[in-house]
C-alpha cells in the first residue's frame, strides 16, 4: 500500500466527492443530518478501510465489501437508514459520473491522464 497514493487520494476525494455527497445527503437526509464534515468524514474513512480491505482481501470480496462499509458510513454519519443511505450512495455516484463525463469532453480528462 503505497502512502503517497493513498494521501494523494484523500485529498482528491475530498474536494470532489464530499461535496457531492454533501448536497445529496442534505437533500435526502436533511440539512440538520448532513454536516460537510460529515461528508468529509465518509470519504475519508471510506478512502483509507478501502486501501486497506482492497490490499487483504481478493477484488469481488472488497468490492462487496466496501459497498457495505460506503453504505454504512452513510448511515453513520447522515444519520439515516439503509435504504436512504443506499439512494443517497446511488445518486452521487450518478452525479459524480455526469461531472466527469462533463469533464471528459471539455478535455480535462485527456490533460489528467498526461495525453
Amino acid at each position: 500500500m503505497d502512502l503517497v497514493a493513498l494521501l494523494i487520494q484523500i485529498v482528491v476525494g475530498t474536494i470532489i466527492i464530499a461535496p457531492i455527497l454533501w448536497l445529496v445527503g442534505r437533500a435526502l437526509a436533511g440539512k440538520d443530518k448532513a454536516k460537510f464534515t460529515d461528508a468529509i468524514w465518509i470519504v475519508v474513512l471510506g478512502t483509507v478501510i478501502g486501501a486497506v480491505v482492497g490490499s487483504l482481501a481478493g477484488s469481488l470480496l472488497s468490492a462487496v465489501i466496501m459497498f457495505i462499509v460506503w453504505l454504512a458510513l452513510i448511515k453513520h454519519f447522515f444519520d439515516c437508514g439503509w435504504l436512504k443511505a443506499l439512494i443517497i450512495a446511488i445518486i452521487a455516484v450518478i452525479i459524480f459520473t455526469v461531472i466527469l463525463a462533463i469533464l471528459a469532453l471539455i478535455g480535462i480528462g485527456i490533460i489528467a491522464l498526461g495525453l
